[in-house]
């Protein structure tokens, strides 16, 4: 398929507080409107970034975010899908398919479904991550091809 072109990006980086889980949810649904999806394609989207960054405030930075920890979402448009990154600079997962499996967590508290949402409501799904320096998640949901001229 070649290189795709890039049509819109949005950086935001915010800081590892439940508070702005929200916020980056909504972000993530405001990007995504601008493209043709239905209502339950731009929830699905709001649910798994609100996932993928609440794992970063949860267990990236973990007990240890107590100083200025951020999280970095990168969104981009291409032509034929849209694409959310998490980054946090926290610990990173020691074992990433085991971290994917349905029901694992770290925390008792915790259903340990983040993965399993990310997984069935987006298209793609890479979970990079390096002990001590941090987790990517990188998401994408597919577009059906338009006609432009």
């Amino acid at each position: 398929m070649g290189v795709q072109t890039l049509k819109n990006q949005i950086k935001l980086s915010i800081l590892s507080l439940s508070e702005n889980v929200g916020f980056a949810r909504i972000a993530a649904a405001a990007f995504a409107a601008q493209v043709d999806l239905t209502l339950t394609e731009i929830d699905e989207i709001k649910v798994a970034v609100s996932e993928a960054v609440s794992n970063a405030v949860i267990h990236g930075y973990g007990e240890n975010n107590k100083e200025a920890n951020y999280i970095d979402l990168l969104m981009n448009l291409y032509q034929n899908k849209l694409e959310f990154i998490v980054i946090d600079y926290g610990r990173g997962i020691a074992d990433i398919e085991e971290a994917r499996q349905p029901s694992f967590s770290t925390d008792p508290e915790r259903m340990g479904l983040g993965f399993v949402f990310m997984e069935s409501f987006m298209d793609e799904l890479e979970v990079k991550s390096k002990l001590g320096q941090g987790t990517t998640v990188i998401m994408a949901k597919t577009l059906a091809p338009t006609t432009e001229h």
